[in-house]
């Protein structure tokens, strides 16, 4: 080849690459009704909420309702992070992403522990976190945050919605909310069928960084709990001091007996 012709062919080549663009990051998301993942190139997690409602919450609701969110509980959010470490160093060994929350009766404090736990959990780098109301018979997530919710997982379960439009992002980065919805007296049903094992699965596994906290119903109020840890890694058991008797306890224990338990909470402890 002569050198004009190799130089024509340099200049061409040169030209067809200044037409190419370039970037440095790139994402690709998948869709719901999507068969196929393209390979994802991102430099740090940055989760969209394109398909989820975002409601930012009243940071005065929130310290109302106990839900600790900033550094004015120090104390308090120390302790929940010893909690999470406790809880994460667990879930590594077993390799599972899904805890299941429940007490032996009411009131316990079942589910400001679910949600001050999702909360500390989101502020993790590289981890998110789906926050999910299972208390189908009581559901009150969403109130603890002020947030209006009349659809949400029992509307899912019925078939009355696309699980993409109940998701709720309460304002705070790599935190979503699955509220309960309408509250149903034959939740046990629901949680226990097919729909809902596929559903948790499906949840287990969209998403590599992604960790699961389900707040459900007391042990021995409705056998919600029992059915539906059939579907979970491990189980938190929330008790109360001077609250939980030792007998409610030991019955808890016992229906557990045979679950993958990780420990329990005692709640509300006087230093």
């Amino acid at each position: 080849m002569s050198k004009l012709k190799k130089a024509l062919a340099k200049a061409k080549e040169a030209r067809q690459q200044e037409s190419v663009p370039t970037a440095e990051v790139v994402t690709i998301e998948k869709t719901p009704n999507s068969t196929e993942q393209q390979p994802v190139k991102q430099e740090k997690v940055n989760p969209s909420f394109v398909q989820t409602r975002i409601s930012t919450c009243n940071p005065q609701w929130l310290h109302n309702n106990k839900i600790i969110f900033d550094c004015q509980a120090q104390e308090a959010a120390d302790q929940v992070k010893i909690l999470r470490t406790q809880i994460l160093d667990h879930f590594k060994e077993i390799r599972g992403n899904s805890l299941l929350l429940t007490s032996p009766t009411a009131g316990t404090g079942t589910t400001l522990t679910a949600i001050n736990l999702a909360l500390s959990m989101a502020q993790e780098i590289n981890r998110t976190v789906l926050l999910v109301d299972a208390d189908l018979r009581h559901p009150s997530i969403h109130r603890y945050f002020g947030l209006t919710a009349e659809r949400g997982l029992s509307d899912y379960l019925r078939g009355k919605a696309d699980l993409p439009e109940l998701l709720i992002n309460p304002g705070f980065d790599k935190l979503t909310i699955l509220p309960g919805g309408q509250p149903l007296p034959n939740s046990t049903e629901l949680l226990g069928a097919p729909q809902m094992e596929s559903l948790v699965s499906e949840m287990k596994t969209r998403y590599a960084d992604r960790f699961l906290i389900f707040d459900s119903s007391p042990l021995l109020t409705c056998a919600d709990a029992l059915v539906f840890s059939n579907f979970i890694d491990s189980i938190l058991l929330v008790v109360e001091v001077e609250k939980s008797s030792r007998r409610e306890i030991k019955q808890a224990m016992e229906l557990l007996q045979d679950k993958p338990v990780l420990g329990s909470i005692l709640n509300k402890v006087r230093n």
